[in-house]
């Protein structure tokens, strides 16, 4: 999910296209905040990892 982010930043970024560009902020902080969380142990939705 982090990735997905990131590649739609880059995508928005070289492109102009806002939407694309925010989409890709959402989906890299959501990605990161379950990384973080799975990193540490705390089960989120049943999963203990998050690739």
């Amino acid at each position: 999910m982090i990735l997905l982010g990131v590649i739609l930043l880059v995508v928005g970024l070289v492109t102009g296209i806002s939407i694309l560009w925010t989409i890709g902020i959402i989906l890299a902080v959501i990605g990161a905040i379950l990384w973080l969380l799975g990193a540490t142990g705390h089960a989120v939705a049943g999963h203990r990892h998050f690739w």
